[in-house]
């Protein structure tokens, strides 16, 4: 390898940085993925750049959920055999998935992007708290799912939210505990999720 490609040439040690910002990746997994792109052919790098671009480019929040999406409205909130009285709050996009992927639930969802968190500073005004409360008085919806994660904020977030839809007179259901407390829903399994959601209980 020439000295261009030494460890301590900026380009090298720039990508190691910024790979190294992403959960989850350490140190030395931000070098090996860096390694692997300075070996990969050009076109496979240049993909991969171009996916990000695309991603950051193309993507925004749904108009109606706030779900992550390529159109507007997302294709959940278009799909027309989808019960729309029933809606389930999740606290990122990301938990749409494992539910999603239980084939059990068949309404809507709306993303919050965060749960309540005083010491970071973060209140009912930083989540979709207002945009909640405009699409369940359009008066379509009958049930709300609270599916928050089985943890500490998860659940003052629940908490707060029944209170604050409690006036509207909707029946309000809070995942069953077949999910772990503390655990979240990203890492729970298809059947454990299922259960959860079958067993939902009133709040």
């Amino acid at each position: 390898m020439s000295a261009d490609f030494t460890p301590t040439a900026k380009p090298i040690a720039r990508l190691i940085e910024e790979f190294n910002k992403l959960p989850g990746i350490g140190p030395k997994s931000a070098q090996r993925l860096t390694y692997y792109i300075l070996r990969a052919p050009a076109v496979e790098a240049e993909a991969l750049a171009d996916a990000i671009r695309t991603v950051k480019e193309k993507v925004a929040l749904c108009s109606v959920c706030y779900n992550i999406t390529d159109t507007d409205p997302c294709s959940i909130c278009q799909d027309s055999e989808r019960d729309h009285s029933v809606i389930c709050i999740v606290e990122e996009p990301i938990d749409i998935i494992p539910l999603e992927r239980t084939t059990k639930f068949k309404g809507l969802y709306h993303v919050l992007h965060g749960v309540l968190s005083p010491s970071d500073g973060i209140g009912p005004e930083e989540l979709k708290t207002r945009e909640l409360l405009a699409r369940l008085n359009g008066g379509s919806v009958t049930e709300v799912i609270l599916a928050t994660n089985p943890n500490v904020e998860g659940e003052a977030t629940a908490m707060y939210l029944q209170r604050l839809i409690a006036p509207l007179g909707l029946r309000i259901t809070r995942l069953a505990r077949g999910l772990p407390y503390g655990g979240d829903l990203e890492y729970a399994d298809d059947v454990t999720i299922a259960r959860a959601l079958e067993g939902r209980q009133e709040m």
